[in-house]
């Protein structure tokens, strides 16, 4: 056994020890933890043999602690309740009460359904440490194949093998205007009429079926866009739009919530749709805290 592992003394040791402290008394020591005193003695002398210091002194009453005696129960006393609590604590994480989740979302999940999906289980699972992480796509592909995420709030346009999905979101998208723009006052614009309209849009690294089905919709208009910028996260995206440098897409629901400075108009015509789901790698045991986000997150 490495040197590192290797005590002079047993835990039995120490439980010993503590009883006596409590009680300073050997006979109750001993009643109360179901031993005999002889045996108690001899554990409590190896005891301070393995320390080298003398920790109880035996009075005609039973015990008193010495200085060494005081300092040692009061570095037991937390790693005895220490260990008591291991039990629970595992316990706790094996039924899903008590762990962490790594989560990564898109500005899209975090506008719609995940501070819903958050608040339900936070509320039933409050033992669970819930780690949140903004990234594209195509990061939460790659990390959710490596393990480094439980699960994630993201918009397939492909096949993703390895990994299960549930749809939460699905909708075509509209337009966000600065309140200013020539058309901001239209209830319903097309593709066609914003040919002139600068756009916003995110890196097509970061979603490349996304960012194709979205030049594929101006195409079909037959009107190829002018991107003034290409930014992440979204609210950057939104950022630009209130300081007037450009339009960009975006849902309904994300639309709910807006600054005064901007608008948010429907598309007629060709408009790319987006589909957000929640999605998580193949595993027949996943870990408890996980499957119990994961079945608050597909109720929704």
């Amino acid at each position: 056994m490495p040197r590192e592992y290797q005590y002079p003394f047993e835990l039995r040791h120490l439980v010993y020890f503590r009883e006596v402290a409590r009680q300073l008394h050997f006979r109750r020591a001993a009643e109360s933890l179901a031993v005999a005193q002889p045996a108690l003695s001899r554990a409590l002398a190896q005891l301070e043999k393995a320390l080298g210091v003398d920790l109880l002194n035996r009075t005609r009453r039973g015990a008193e602690l010495t200085p060494a005696g005081r300092r040692l129960l009061e570095l037991v006393e937390p790693l005895l309740r220490s260990l008591a609590g291991i039990a629970p604590e595992l316990a706790a994480v094996g039924s899903g009460q008590s762990g962490q989740v790594r989560i990564a979302f898109t500005g899209l999940a975090m506008a719609t359904v995940l501070p819903g999906i958050l608040r339900k289980f936070t509320a039933a699972f409050p033992g669970v440490r819930i780690e949140l992480n903004e990234s594209p796509t195509a990061a939460q592909l790659l990390a959710l194949r490596s393990g480094e995420l439980g699960c994630g709030f993201f918009h397939p346009d492909a096949p993703t093998p390895g990994l299960q999905t549930r749809v939460l979101l699905r909708e075509p998208n509209g337009v966000l205007l600065p309140a200013t723009h020539a058309l901001a006052q239209r209830t319903v614009l097309s593709l066609r009429e914003l040919a002139d309209t600068p756009f916003v849009l995110f890196p097509r690294s970061h979603n490349s079926g996304f960012y194709d089905r979205v030049l594929a919709a101006f195409a079909r208009a037959g009107v190829t866009p002018r991107i003034a910028d290409e930014v992440w996260p979204r609210a950057n995206g939104v950022g630009l739009v209130r300081a007037g440098l450009g339009a960009t897409l975006m849902t309904p629901s994300e639309a709910r919530y807006l600054p005064p400075e901007v608008v948010f108009r429907r598309l007629k015509g060709p408009a790319p749709e987006s589909r957000l789901v929640v999605g998580w790698r193949r595993d027949p045991k996943p870990d408890a805290a996980l499957a119990a986000f994961l079945s608050v997150a597909v109720s929704q």
